[in-house]
């Protein structure tokens, strides 16, 4: 006979949306369970892989609450200006551009530049000492939801009797299949390359979106990682590079000096000499929006709810901004002593979080349909929209509001 257990939620999927959410119920006393079908220790990469996520201001918040900042702090390096330049391959950048400073903000800093392996270290031993979070990992589930509960059946290990499933389990949920929840699916033929460089001069935490005809190009400022440095160079960016498809083979097929040349024809000249660190990454894009958000005991965050292009960087600060609307909601609806899968409930999360992630997926789909080609009159239009906002405080404060989450 399985064993039983019993939670107010269950997380399916202990990536960096659901293992934050559950950790941050879980820190409230909600008692959880969270789910994932891979073993987490081999996700603390023990070696720098070249991969790090951009945290917004303001999904620091949930981090904190969550537990989990403190243990990422010393990591984290902060990105205090944010320049955004209009070019062309092989040419200067447009004189016009538009530069953000923290400081016209009043924040220390936009967000912060987080290495992967240092958040998956920071969740994974945040969620193991939480007396309220249950982990079982690696686990095959299989969900059985009802009007008046659910039950997630372990093969092999505990049913886990709850009151609502949340899936995070990315942009291909089985969960959000098995509830018939349509999607609309947006393609860009385009592939992104992540991978980091170490570089000769101080990035001063400055961050760079460069926009090319093929799509856009960002270097980002990272602390520096002793294992990630090329004979002890203390500089380091995360490179977030948009290119088309067939381009974006040919650059992969090159050695690290030619992918390096790549990267600094890009970049120009103002960090010097630029060297690979690191695994090289890359993913084929396309945005996705869920029709609906909740089914019967089941609600959806994250990429299982939406998929946008990177051309923002703020596919991850959407989904810990869902996690954020989300444990608000449980956590208040639990204070009250209210069933914590009713539908009135996961509605108010719909209504709290659909249109801001619409608006930031139209948003970023029309940056890509306008900054992604070449054609003369549109390059003048937004180079003067660029310079325009440049000098239009309360437009840049619009700007920087979002950026901040």
């Amino acid at each position: 006979m399985s064993e039983h257990l019993t939670a107010d939620v269950c997380v399916l999927g202990a990536g960096p949306v659901g293992g934050t959410l559950a950790c941050r119920l879980a820190a409230a006393g909600i008692a959880t369970a969270v789910v994932d079908r891979a073993q987490l220790p081999p996700m603390e990469h023990p070696a720098f892989d070249g991969r790090a996520y951009a945290i917004a201001a303001g999904s620091r918040r949930l981090l904190k609450d969550a537990g989990i900042w403190d243990r990422l702090a010393g990591s984290a390096c902060p990105i205090k200006d944010i320049r955004v330049s209009d070019g062309r391959l092989g040419r200067a950048a447009s004189p016009l551009f538009l530069h953000f400073d923290h400081r016209a903000a009043g924040e220390a800093a936009f967000g912060h530049m987080v290495e992967a392996r240092s958040l998956r270290v920071a969740l994974n031993g945040r969620m193991h000492v939480l007396p309220t979070l249950r982990v079982i990992a690696p686990a095959t589930a299989e969900v059985e939801r009802r009007d008046e509960g659910a039950t997630v059946r372990i093969v092999g290990g505990p049913d886990i009797d709850c009151r609502l499933v949340v899936a995070a389990e990315g942009r291909d949920s089985p969960l959000r299949r098995m509830a018939g929840i349509p999607v609309t699916h947006l393609p860009y033929d385009q592939t992104g390359i992540v991978c980091a460089i170490s570089h000769e001069h101080p990035h001063h935490n400055v961050a760079l979106e460069h926009f090319l005809p093929s799509g856009p190009f960002a270097q980002l400022p990272m602390c520096a990682s002793p294992d990630a440095l090329d004979g002890g160079a203390p500089n380091v960016s995360a490179i977030v590079w948009t290119e088309r498809t067939a381009i974006a083979r040919s650059m992969l097929a090159l050695d690290d000096a030619g992918f390096a040349a790549a990267i600094a024809r890009r970049l120009g000249g103002h960090l010097g000499t630029v060297r690979v660190v690191g695994r090289r990454w890359n993913y084929r894009l396309g945005a996705l929006h869920a029709h609906r958000y909740f089914d019967t005991r089941l609600v959806l965050v994250g990429d299982a709810a939406h998929t946008i292009h990177p051309i923002a960087g703020q596919g991850l600060n959407l989904g810990f901004r869902d996690a954020m609307a989300l444990a608000d909601l449980l956590i208040e609806a639990s204070r009250r002593g209210e069933d914590l899968g009713a539908p009135d409930l996961l509605r108010r999360y719909q209504h709290r979080r659909r249109p801001d992630n619409l608006l930031m997926l139209a948003a970023t789909d029309a940056l890509d349909r306008l900054f992604s080609n070449d054609n003369p009159l549109v390059r003048l239009a937004r180079d003067v929209g660029i310079a325009t906002v440049h000098r239009a405080p309360p437009l840049k404060r619009l700007f920087i509001r979002q950026a901040m989450g």
